[in-house]
């Protein structure tokens, strides 16, 4: 009975040491395989890979920024930051310095658009972004402004964000009622307006009306139709207009006139 007792005791023992064991050889397998990522901002690409490599990590260069800072060709930031507990095989991602801006940035400020963005290019540089504002007396595509500024330095990223002009949304009248009015007058009215005169013609002649009959009882002649003017003239009137009066139209819009 007792040596059964010891059997039992003997093995519990055992399967104690193993499980506490396996935990202790796990929580060395997990954590044996982590690493702190070095730091490697300011060293050359191949002591940075070094570095990496000699801590199980790789590393990949996957940006190159202007940098007035860091010299050219060393590693100016990295993703994860040094310090962080990465696993053995983790991807280190880095940015390289292009050094200080080589290229001057162009005023392109007053060029069209499409100028602008050919001065940019030229010189090796990207437009960033082009936004657009409606001005009144500027002429529509040019360049108002730039970020960064002409002749800008301590650059980070060689690319140019423009502003440029677009036309001034046009303003809304409600057309007045020219009927009745000469043509020469209505005429200067609106091109002083900023209105433009379109087609002038003349109305149909209207049928004047004659009497029932005569004090003989004899029928009325037929009513003889008004005769339209030889020609339009500045005096002729107006007798109808399009747009008509009260309608909604925009600054340059056409009017066209019938007169008698």
């Amino acid at each position: 009975m007792k040596s059964a007792v010891r059997f039992v005791l003997l093995a519990l023992v055992l399967l104690i040491v193993a499980m506490v064991s396996a935990l202790t050889a796990m929580r060395f397998a997990i954590h044996g395989q982590e690493v702190t990522v070095p730091p490697l901002v300011g060293l050359g690409p191949a002591e940075a890979e070094r570095a990496a490599a000699g801590l199980g990590l790789q590393m990949s260069i996957e940006r190159q920024y202007y940098s007035p800072q860091i010299p050219e060709g060393r590693i100016m930031s990295q993703l994860p930051l040094p310090g962080t507990k990465v696993r053995r095989g983790w991807q280190v991602r880095v940015a390289q310095s292009l050094g200080p801006t080589r290229v001057a940035i162009p005023d392109v400020t007053g060029q069209s658009e499409h100028a602008a963005e050919l001065n940019i290019r030229r010189r090796g540089l990207d437009v960033a972004s082009i936004a657009q504002v409606a001005t009144d007396g500027i002429p529509r595509d040019q360049v108002l402004a730039q970020s960064p500024p002409g002749n800008a330095g301590q650059v980070l990223a060689p690319k140019i964000s423009l502003l440029v002009t677009a036309d001034a949304p046009a303003q809304a009248f409600v057309m007045p009622n020219f009927v009745g009015q000469p043509l020469g007058s209505a005429s200067r009215t609106l091109q002083d307006s900023g209105f433009r005169l379109g087609n002038v013609s003349v109305a149909a002649p209207q049928n004047t009306v004659g009497n029932q009959g005569t004090p003989n009882g004899e029928a009325a002649p037929a009513a003889q139709p008004t005769p339209p003017p030889s020609e339009v003239s500045p005096a002729s009137i107006i007798a109808s207009q399009v747009p008509t009066a009260g309608q909604k139209v925009l600054a340059g819009a056409t009017v066209s006139f019938e007169v008698r």
